[in-house]
């Protein structure tokens, strides 16, 4: 999770809205990104959908079954429904997305039967720079 901060991190100076994400593979980090909706002018670049595709070229497979991501934030309805049919084994998240996440919406969608979930790791690194950017953005 401390290599997702880090990627938020890198978002918050591009100005972008702070999330971060890595896949690793047998504790390997193989993917490594951050939101980029506002630099590619481009609503899908996720930083959950960039690793994605990342870790899938990386391992030459669009299943990454044996795969875990951490982001630091849950994962909106978009991002849920990709690593759905990624059949990623693992998503570990950060902070609560209470507005926009998956579990939070009344979609019902779900993950991967297979896929194990883990949430609040760092909740509160992870809570404090969305936190803070969208104070930044209000106050300045």
């Amino acid at each position: 999770m401390e290599l997702a901060l880090k990627e938020a991190m890198i978002a918050f100076t591009k100005d972008e809205v702070p999330i971060g994400a890595v896949v690793t593979c047998n504790d390997l980090v193989i993917a490594r990104a951050h939101n980029l909706t506002e630099t590619l002018n481009d609503i899908t670049a996720h930083a959950e959908l960039l690793v994605i595709k990342l870790a899938s070229n990386f391992l030459k497979k669009k299943y990454i079954k044996e795969c875990t991501i951490y982001v630091t934030l849950e994962p909106c309805i978009m991002c849920a429904g990709a690593l759905f049919f990624s059949q990623i084994g693992r998503v570990v998240c950060g902070a609560k997305n209470v507005k926009r996440g998956f579990l939070s919406t009344s979609t019902g969608l779900q993950l991967h039967p297979k896929t194990k979930f883990v949430s609040g790791i760092m909740k509160n690194e992870c809570s404090c720079i969305i936190k803070s950017f969208f104070f930044f953005k209000r106050t300045y």
